[in-house]
């Protein structure tokens, strides 16, 4: 065994659609498991129509969530095709991931604890989007609604503008990360006890631990986070400043950094000014500096001020698009855009490496049924 396919060898089902489920069976595959994807047989997946990317009729989106994985089709209202998954997951499988909508698993016996108590060793995920419990447990949700439920939106954007996402589904692939890592941790219990076991998660939780400092600012001081735009809460100079040519995010929020970056603006009498002498008064006073700041970065170009910056040992980086950052030397010194086998597909491969060697992505994403045998027979 390949140790950048660390769990190959581990067969995972997966009932699951859209991205959070994907996501994290995605990251089970790269490691080397086989996953077997249960869709639906008219339509499959929904996230095979998403997106504005496509590889001529193939979502993007679906490609990126799903390559490397097995297609089986299984009419969901027909009880001898649910017969036969129940038998195949209860025999042959190790893993299940689900994120059907809350109480369908249960009412067509594919439940966790039902399939658990009849496979001790079965890890059983479930995925939902309020969680378990509480009176929300029963309810469908998706990325955006949990950003603005749990708050993620409230602090992102700028203040006084309309509220925004973050630009990617954070929460969705959070969420299929804690899938992965409670795979991973049950995976442990059972070489242990030789039992497996049922793992929860939901959106709504990730959601809330992506909250974790805001939440403990609140209870410390009563304090409700707002939107700062690009800058970090309570830290400045931290934020995007603009230069000649754009945007660049300069962080110097020690005051060591702070004096070395005023130096290097032609203003050292920054740091003994009393509206900047420490980062509470600089936060305190933040439109002020950026002001100041900005007064100078404007004067030249991005790639400019990111050369001096370095040469005194100021993080900085310019905001780039996706086509900037694919084409970046240090993206192409890391390995992590891959192509599959057949070349038909270019897509970011999983951002860990074993001893220096990354997980390969091989294969495309599966035709819709394409391994019914699998399941099924010839």
């Amino acid at each position: 065994m390949s140790k950048a396919t660390p769990l190959a060898g581990l067969r995972v089902i997966e009932l699951g659609s859209s991205v959070a489920v994907p996501y994290g069976t995605w990251i089970l595959s790269t490691l080397g498991a086989t996953v077997i994807k249960v869709e639906r047989p008219d339509t499959g997946d929904d996230c095979r129509v998403w997106g504005t990317g496509w590889y001529g009729d193939v979502s993007a989106i679906f490609v990126a969530l799903n390559a490397g994985k097995h297609s089986v089709t299984v009419d969901l209202k027909n009880p001898e095709q649910i017969a036969t998954l129940r038998r195949f997951i209860l025999e042959q499988a190790d893993v299940v991931v689900q994120n059907l909508r809350p109480g369908v698993a249960e009412k067509l016996g594919l439940g966790a604890d039902e399939l658990c108590a009849e496979n001790d060793r079965l890890i059983y995920v479930n995925c939902g989007a309020f969680g378990t419990e509480g009176p929300l447990s029963k309810r469908p949700g998706y990325d955006p609604l949990m950003q603005a439920f749990c708050g993620l939106m409230n602090v992102t954007g700028e203040e006084g503008r309309p509220p925004v996402r973050v630009g990617t589904s954070i929460v969705d692939m959070g969420t299929g990360m804690w899938c992965v890592i409670g795979v991973l941790s049950a995976l442990r219990t059972l070489e242990l006890t030789g039992k497996g076991g049922r793992v929860d998660t939901s959106l709504y939780e990730t959601a809330l631990g992506w909250m974790t400092y805001h939440a403990c600012s609140y209870f410390g001081d009563g304090s409700v986070p707002k939107r700062f735009g690009s800058s970090g809460p309570g830290m400045s100079p931290y934020q995007a400043y603009r230069c000649a040519d754009g945007y660049l995010i300069i962080a110097a929020p020690n005051d060591r950094m702070f004096a070395r970056l005023s130096k290097l603006l032609d203003c050292p009498g920054w740091p003994t000014d009393p509206r900047f002498a420490d980062n509470p008064n600089r936060w305190k006073n933040r439109e002020t500096l950026t002001g100041l700041i900005e007064g100078v970065t404007t004067t030249r170009n991005m790639m400019d001020w990111q050369q001096q910056l370095e040469g005194v040992g100021i993080p900085s980086a310019p905001l780039q698009g996706i086509d900037e950052v694919v084409k970046h030397a240090q993206t192409e010194a890391l390995g992590i855009l891959q192509e599959t086998d057949d070349g038909r597909y270019k897509l970011m491969g999983i951002p860990m490496s074993f001893d220096r060697e990354r997980p390969l992505q091989l294969d495309g994403p599966p035709e819709l049924g394409a391994h019914n045998a699998e399941l099924f027979g010839e």
